[in-house]
């Protein structure tokens, strides 16, 4: 993962000053767009400044961690080999923008389990993107109804700028929440923090809730490395003496 950018920075920054938070909760029930949210026609494009260009017959997916074994989804699996299905639904951006009637088609994240065998003691996710991007889920988040993998955004497949060829979609958390870019899926026994997570964001993200910020969370030191003591000094070693050259020869 590269340095931080300028736009990685600004949001740190309004993260720090509480930016876009009203105070208040609702539900999806009471109102459809949540707490300090505005609507927008188009879609905005924000993302860490990187875009990998990968071909869709180059594109994998990895399913590793807490699973009784590897599995690797291919794009014809995605595409044409597992169930296909499409959603229309509300996204909602931390930063304040809510898109209304956003239509996916792809594979749902309970369709796609059925190829995988969880450990028992797998609880929660990480979310891989191709650009060094990750986030944390829960796993009952991201085996929410309507979680996607998509490949198709409004009847198109997916643009560059918008995760292609592939992307997560779970439109119950804030959007930071749904990788672009997917590449690989991580099941852990315990939580860890993603790349928003590590930088004042909050780590379930319910937009309802205002969930946008919490404590910055940073992952685990390394272990600091074992100091060993010094080593005692060796006596010093005696100046061979006349007898001592004299024994020598003689032996």
């Amino acid at each position: 993962m590269s340095e931080d950018t300028k736009l990685t920075k600004a949001k740190i920054r309004f993260a720090e000053e509480g930016r876009f938070l009203t105070g208040t909760t609702s539900t999806p029930d009471d109102d459809r767009i949540p707490p300090g949210q505005g609507l927008v026609k188009g879609f905005p494009v924000l993302d860490l400044g990187i875009k990998p260009d990968i071909a869709p017959e180059q594109w994998s997916l990895r399913i590793y961690g807490a699973v009784e074994s590897e599995v690797t989804i291919s794009w014809q699996n995605l595409t044409n080999n597992l169930p296909q299905t499409d959603i229309v639904v509300d996204i909602h951006c931390v930063t304040a923008w809510t898109h209304l009637d956003c239509s996916w088609r792809g594979v749902l994240t309970n369709d796609l389990m059925k190829l995988v065998a969880l450990k028992p003691e797998a609880k929660f996710v990480m979310i891989h993107g191709s650009d060094g991007y990750s986030t944390n889920l829960s796993l009952e988040d991201f085996l929410e109804e309507s979680c996607l993998i998509a490949h198709t955004m409004k009847g198109e497949p997916l643009e560059l700028d918008h995760g292609a060829p592939a992307r997560l979609v779970l439109s119950t958390l804030y959007f930071w929440k749904s990788p672009k870019w997917i590449s690989a899926i991580e099941f852990l026994t315990e939580d860890q923090p993603g790349y928003w997570e590590q930088r004042s964001y909050h780590n379930r993200g319910n937009p309802w809730n205002e969930e946008r910020y919490g404590t910055p969370v940073k992952p685990a030191p390394a272990p600091a490395p074992v100091e060993l003591a010094e080593p005692e000094p060796l006596p010093a070693r005696r100046k061979p003496s006349f007898w001592d050259d004299l024994k020598q020869f003689l032996s």
